[in-house]
């Protein structure tokens, strides 16, 4: 990194950006929403991803949608070492 340029870790994220998320589609025949929940979990940190997760069922997408192998968002990340906090984001929603 260049010594004028600050590294900023933990800033903030705007609405608008994690919003951004929702606009992802697939380029093959993974359901939607099931593209954009992956793709969110791996571009969001956790507290970014809860409120994506708001935005998400707002509007309207399926936090159930399932891949070829019935699979879903859950089922895809559970094995992750950090997956914790993503998956009770999802199940807070289904409570």
């Amino acid at each position: 990194m260049r010594k004028d340029k600050k590294q900023v870790i933990g800033e903030e994220i705007s609405d608008d950006k994690i919003k951004l998320f929702l606009a992802v589609e697939p380029a093959d025949d993974t359901p939607p929403s099931l593209h954009k929940l992956v793709k969110a979990y791996r571009g969001l940190r956790a507290d970014d991803f809860e409120r994506f997760v708001g935005f998400f069922v707002e509007a309207g997408y399926d936090l159930d949608a399932r891949d070829a192998e019935g699979q879903d968002f859950i089922d895809l990340i559970r094995a992750h070492r950090k997956a914790e906090p993503y998956v009770d984001a999802v199940r807070g929603v289904h409570a």
